[in-house]
């Protein structure tokens, strides 16, 4: 039990024995599940700041204010509080007696690595679903930031206790594939010795598909010339899938990313999987035929009024509800895509995770629609948009790859920076904000650099130890750790399980890379604080305790920073 923890322990069980009591008189259930205990955002409002006036009193039937002065008096009797004060409109302010924060460097002592791991999840099952690029060419730099997202994020739940499945849905039945399938054949043409082969338009003309014209030729020499397209469409799509999926498992085990599962769209149509989902929907009376209305605006040129079979997705809260099948009676993509997540909840049986390219945010409402409609639950399927990233080199736009023709593959961005730079540097924005991605910014090595700066810290702290050696923190007296420095750094590191927790519970990964951010500062800091004033050295050849105090902080500096690190699955260096 960490500081924050320990405070909302006491503080509900002063809530329960005031109402024993008759002190107050609950007018509802009791919950909790907003109330929080946390560093306050300015310094000066004290150690710990804490909400619970504020979520209860509409419980307890007070005005909260009234209420948090109930808790100040039960808090005030704490042998390690100094001082309480109610703010606005109920907060609970709460100072601590000199060297309380030391006390909790034990525990991370004590946890070593594993400071932080949790059990919230209880061993849930949750599918995080990621990447899922079209297997018609090479993974972009956009493709990179969902990809390193989606890892961090099932890093995360692991560590919070869930079952994670990564899985990675290859779109290999729409059209998109036969256009491979004809762009490849040009390809394999060229390679059998064919000139002036030109690509027309609406095919792929990028050079990555000569690479799968020559191994087409290596494959069946000239046998496929002269043959129908019926006959050889399907042999050389799935023969350039193939060839692209391996491709685009190599750059993901490159970036440090294994999938678990890899699901085939091709397979779910093939195995009947789309029927018997729409099937069970229709058992549910929640599908129809039915007549939609033109879209607002500008027709386009194809509309026509039709009678479809329809998905009352507006019970579910889209704007309109959606078709399941084409005029000429095969299914649609957004019937597929039912399929699929019919097909994970009957696999997985939790909670679904899918992380998209922002160019898919019109497609949320309805995918929540249906998920909602297959599961019978609200919150089954949350959905996270990625950004695009600008990619730039000393402030100018990176130009297109040669060989991808059209834009800078993920492969092109790792060999000019490696995978370390990558992982960290995309989350150092929300995924929903845009990124801008300089390669010379995030390569050089100073404090404007984060992942240098993070990395630097710990390489700093082992350092430190291997001068000095391991502390023996069972009798260092860290009740002496009690410089300001020292301090907010304590906080810092202190905080990092329930920083942990909030992460993982709004699944935001990116919570990570901005909390070691600031834990590197405070770290760096304290360095910097000796260099000016030798007496808060880490090493004190005049006095042992002091010494032994400040070499325990740094080994708890360390294990906080390696725990970080191994969650985003950036390396920990210990020298640099």
């Amino acid at each position: 039990m960490n500081i924050f923890s320990d405070f909302e322990d006491y503080i509900l069980v002063s809530y329960d024995e005031m109402i024993a009591a008759g002190t107050i008189a609950t007018l509802e259930a009791k919950d909790t599940s907003k109330m929080v205990v946390e560093l306050p955002r300015e310094e000066s409002h004290g150690d710990l700041a804490c909400n619970a006036a504020m979520v209860l009193s509409r419980q307890a039937g007070m005005k909260p204010r009234d209420l948090a002065e109930l808790f100040a008096e039960k808090l005030r009797k704490r042998d390690d509080v100094s001082e309480v004060e109610i703010a606005g409109p109920g907060f609970i302010n709460i100072r601590l007696t000199q060297g309380r924060w030391a006390r909790d460097i034990h525990a991370i002592l004590d946890a070593g690595r594993d400071y932080g791991r949790n059990n919230t999840g209880g061993g849930a099952s949750i599918n995080i679903e990621f990447v899922s690029a079209n297997p018609t060419g090479p993974l972009h730099a956009a493709h990179a930031r969902g990809a390193i997202f989606g890892d961090a994020l099932a890093n995360l739940m692991e560590w919070s206790g869930y079952s994670v499945c990564r899985e990675y849905y290859i779109n290999d039945a729409g059209a998109q594939v036969d256009v491979l399938a004809r762009s490849a054949y040009l390809r394999y043409r060229e390679a059998l010795g064919e000139a002036d082969i030109k690509i027309p338009d609406g095919l792929y003309p990028g050079l990555y598909l000569k690479e799968v014209g020559s191994a087409l030729k290596e494959q069946y020499g000239d046998d496929l010339l002269g043959r129908s397209e019926a006959e050889i469409l399907p042999l050389i799509r799935s023969f350039a899938i193939d060839m692209m999926m391996k491709g685009i498992q190599s750059d993901l085990i490159g970036l440090g990313i294994k999938m678990d599962v890899y699901s085939s769209e091709r397979a779910l149509v093939e195995a009947g999987r789309v029927a018997a989902a729409i099937e069970s929907l229709e058992k549910n009376n929640l599908v129809y035929r039915g007549v939609l209305e033109p879209p607002k605006g500008q027709l386009p040129d194809d509309w026509e009024e039709r009678e479809q079979l329809l998905f009352r997705a507006t019970d579910f809260g889209d704007d309109i509800d959606r078709p399941l099948q084409k005029s000429d009676g095969s299914w649609t993509y957004f019937a597929s895509d039912v399929a699929y997540h019919h097909d994970k909840l009957q696999r997985t049986g939790g909670a679904l995770i899918n992380v998209w390219g922002a160019d898919h945010g019109g497609y949320v409402k309805r995918m929540k629609a249906a998920t909602q409609a297959i599961s019978g639950q609200k919150d089954m399927l949350d959905i996270k948009l990625c950004q695009l990233v600008s990619l730039l080199d000393k402030g100018k736009p990176v130009k297109m790859s040669k060989r991808a023709g059209t834009f800078v593959t993920l492969s092109d961005v790792m060999e000019a920076v490696g995978a370390d730079v990558m992982r960290f540097i995309m989350l150092t924005r929300r995924n929903d904000q845009t990124l801008e991605f300089d390669y010379a910014k995030v390569t050089e090595k100073s404090r404007e650099n984060p992942v240098f700066y993070v990395q630097y810290a710990h390489a700093r702290g082992c350092s430190v130890l291997r001068q000095e050696g391991l502390p023996n923190w069972d009798k260092a007296d860290l009740s002496l750790l009690q410089a300001s420095h020292e301090v907010r750094l304590i906080k810092q590191l202190v905080s990092w399980p329930q920083l942990v927790r909030s992460a993982a519970n709004s699944h935001e990964p990116h919570k990570i890379a901005f909390y070691l951010i600031e834990l590197a500062a405070l770290f760096h800091g304290l360095w910097t604080a000796g260099r000016e004033d030798p007496s808060l050295r880490f090493i004190l050849e005049s006095d042992a305790d002091m010494t032994a105090a400040r070499l325990s902080l740094v080994q708890a500096s360390v294990h906080v920073l390696y725990a970080g690190l191994h969650l985003l699955s950036v390396n920990a260096p210990e020298e640099m």
